[in-house]
């Protein structure tokens, strides 16, 4: 019942913590697209760099508190963005510019995406056995 409380709160803390990168993401992106009047795709590129650096650094320290090596679990961030982020912005242009889909629209959906795919990518393969490894001496966890 504990591991079961823990997990709650973890995926409450990268609910919220996900909320502020989507915040940098939506706020950076309508910039890029209102008052730069960039591409589409490179919009959504530039703001989806921003809102990731955010949002692994607040999960590691505060979601997952991994002591886990930073440069390694960053390169598996970047492993999973190798893989979404060409998909992303290929079907952000195919969307926008093809298909006529609101731009606004597929951001949010992407972002969607992005949610649910990133919290299990990271919960099992980027902190998997690195969970709760940096809880601070005297800590008292949110299970408890």
């Amino acid at each position: 019942m504990q591991n079961t409380k823990a997990e709650f709160f973890r995926a409450i803390k990268f609910t919220l913590f996900s909320i502020s990168a989507a915040i940098i993401q939506i706020v950076s992106f309508t910039i890029f697209e209102e008052i730069f009047h960039l591409t589409h795709w490179l919009g959504y590129l530039i703001s989806l760099v921003l809102s990731v650096l955010w949002h692994f650094t607040l999960n590691r320290k505060y979601t997952f508190r991994s002591a886990n090596n930073i440069p390694i679990a960053m390169a598996k961030v970047a492993l999973f963005y190798l893989i979404f982020t060409p998909l992303s912005t290929w079907w952000t242009a195919v969307l926008t510019d093809t298909c006529g889909w609101n731009e606004y629209l597929v951001v949010a959906l992407s972002m969607l995406t992005n949610f649910v795919t990133e919290f299990l990518y990271d919960r099992f393969v980027v902190f998997g056995k690195s969970i709760d490894t940096a809880v601070r001496k005297g800590a008292v966890s949110d299970a408890e």
